[in-house]
């Protein structure tokens, strides 16, 4: 038996600067965020059955130390670690157990708390996971560091040269998203800047300024999924969304093809999108929100074109058109983004579908879009991982 799958609760908390919150340590976050995601549906922690728990940097069992700040009923408790894509892979699992009939309530809830500056690695005496891509891109770029910024940042170059885009059209993606944010009380940065601040900041790797990635940020976040039959058995339809389409994809052998786009992930993204727009029966025009993941605002343009909302070489357009923000085609990253909500790994995947369910119930305050009935959710991880979810209202029939 095949169910559908309903998110029928989300919280989460603030995203903040590593140790800005002095004592608060990842069990508060997974507390606080839990307790929301939990009265939100309207549910006590007895009903839940699985508890799916994701973050990046933590000791083996975090997720049941951080879960037991919600009970301890006995149930089956499953750490994940997916790099970037942590808290949507956790989201992903979820759904799994629920769409399968496993169970009929789950949890998936992610958290982190990071040390300030650049990612760095823990383990010094063994092979890195990200060292096949880092020395693939080595081979067609000059290095840079940061690795991260260096490898997304290459990636912008390599569009700038087979397409003619500009610093300025990453900086417009970076201007949008910090506008956004101004709206989402949950997110680490609130300010606004002007197009000339965003491309007048530091150089982190060029085209890419400070004010044009994601930062590190400590903070949690939360969604409780459940099946048809315990959504009707609750009286839950008004507020439950439905993921009419869910798919994960991990590196191909395109990956290695000599191009810095598929070294970050542009295969595993178009892969995933395709299922979910084939599972869901939507297109990408149907969604009138997205959140994706602009860890860096050259992703998020690359992404347009991955997740099919123009074709390759035409994303410029979109920018320049204002198509990705209010009163364009789409509304994305309406909760300001990595970039300027922030970005505790663990976390990131379900503070996009926290912010997705707001919009599809029509509660999203300030940074409600118009018409949503359905939204699309993008997360990455490399090394790698990367998840496409598609939700709707569940009530939309009537």
């Amino acid at each position: 038996m095949v169910n559908r799958v309903y998110v029928i609760g989300v919280g989460m908390t603030k995203f903040e600067k590593p140790g800005r919150r002095e004592d608060w340590d990842y069990p508060d976050m997974a507390r606080e965020a839990g307790t929301n995601a939990l009265a939100d549906a309207g549910v006590s922690y007895e009903a839940v059955r699985q508890a799916y728990v994701g973050y990046v940097y933590g000791e083996s069992t975090s997720g049941q130390r951080a879960v037991y700040e919600l009970g301890m009923t006995g149930i089956p408790v499953v750490n994940v670690n997916n790099n970037c894509s942590t808290g949507s892979t956790a989201l992903f699992l979820a759904a799994q157990a629920v769409r399968s009939g496993t169970v009929d309530c789950a949890l998936a809830l992610g958290f982190e708390k990071m040390q300030p500056g650049s990612l760095g690695a823990t383990y010094e005496d063994r092979e890195q996971p990200m060292m096949r891509h880092i020395q693939a891109l080595a081979e067609i770029s000059e290095v840079g560091m940061p690795p991260a910024p260096w490898m997304f940042g290459a990636a912008g170059r390599e569009h700038m040269a087979k397409h003619g885009s500009t610093p300025e059209h990453f900086a417009r993606i970076g201007e949008k998203n910090h506008r956004h944010s101004q709206n989402n009380p949950y997110a680490q940065f609130q300010d606004v800047y002007s197009l000339e601040e965003i491309l007048d900041a530091p150089m982190i790797y060029d085209p890419l300024t400070k004010l044009q990635c994601s930062p590190t940020s400590d903070g949690s976040g939360a969604a409780v999924l459940a099946g048809e039959d315990f959504v009707a058995a609750n009286g839950l339809a008004e507020q439950a969304v439905e993921i009419t389409g869910q798919a994960m994809t991990t590196d191909f052998e395109s990956t290695f093809d000599g191009s810095a786009k598929n070294i970050i992930g542009h295969d595993m993204n178009v892969q995933a999108a395709r299922q979910v727009y084939e599972q869901s029966g939507l297109g990408p025009r149907d969604f009138r929100v997205i959140e994706l993941h602009d860890c860096f605002s050259a992703n998020e343009l690359l992404l347009y074109e991955a997740l099919g909302l123009c074709a390759e070489g035409e994303s410029p357009r979109l920018v320049e058109e204002g198509a990705t923000t209010y009163g364009g085609t789409w509304v994305v990253n309406p909760s300001g983004g990595l970039i300027s909500k922030g970005h505790p790994l663990g976390a990131t995947g379900l503070a996009q579908c926290a912010e997705l369910t707001w919009q599809l119930r029509g509660r999203a305050g300030a940074r409600q879009a118009d018409g949503v009935d359905a939204a699309l959710q993008h997360n990455i991880g490399l090394g790698g991982a990367a998840v496409v979810t598609a939700y709707q209202r569940a009530n939309r029939g009537g």
